[in-house]
């Protein structure tokens, strides 16, 4: 049985999970209470941040890694292009992006907002990380300005990746969403597997309801 231990990114691997149908748990991980406080999750990961992955042997963090490892022993996977298909580059980069330029930095931004002190928050490290998020948010843009999807005409794996980035960034609102990003998360959590995903992260879901009543 696959676990995926913790929600937050840890999101973007339940939905991976429910759009290829594959049978998992969700361990929930209480990072408020202290990782400290679980044994059996830090013996999985003693770095002990969110998600992680045990599948049989195989262990492994950081979510795109764990999205990638998926696809490629549980697949094969439309939501993974084949490498010689002509959407495969662009399916690539914004798969990472969605971490590596988006999610990544907007996460320095929010947690600096949120738990630095009054005197810290505003630094050129924060300004930095806003500044890379809405740079490479650009990209993401320009995209939509010719596709409906980040690889083209499909929905996949590169979709998750940026919406989950996209979402974060509106609930923490460490940023405003355009008409056309908008539009675009419309239709990637109009998906089945995103619903179903919703129902069973109880917390992202919770946080999720909050945000909108705002």
């Amino acid at each position: 049985m696959i676990t995926v231990f913790g929600e937050g990114r840890g999101f973007r691997v339940v939905w991976l999970l429910e759009e290829m149908g594959l049978p998992y748990r969700l361990r929930p991980v209480d990072m408020l209470a202290g990782v400290e406080n679980d044994p059996e999750f830090l013996a999985i990961n003693p770095a002990g941040f969110i998600p992680a992955l045990q599948d049989g042997d195989t262990i492994l963090v950081e979510s795109i890694a764990i999205m990638e490892y998926l696809m490629a022993r549980h697949g094969p996977t439309p939501l993974a292009p084949d490498p010689r298909d002509p959407t495969f580059g662009l399916y690539q980069q914004f798969l990472h992006l969605g971490e590596a330029g988006l999610a990544g930095p907007m996460f320095l931004f929010v947690v600096s907002q949120m738990l630095a002190p009054e005197a810290e928050r505003d630094n050129w490290g924060t300004r930095k990380s806003l500044e890379i998020f809405e740079s490479r948010r650009g990209l993401v843009t320009r995209q939509l300005a010719r596709t409906p999807f980040m690889a083209g005409e499909a929905f996949t794996a590169a979709d998750i990746s940026v919406t989950y980035a996209l979402e974060f960034a509106q609930r923490t609102g460490g940023a405003v969403l355009g008409d056309a990003e908008k539009a675009y998360v419309a239709r990637t959590t109009a998906r089945d597997g995103y619903r179903r995903a919703m129902n069973v992260c109880q917390a992202t879901k919770a946080w999720a309801e909050e945000s909108a009543g705002r």
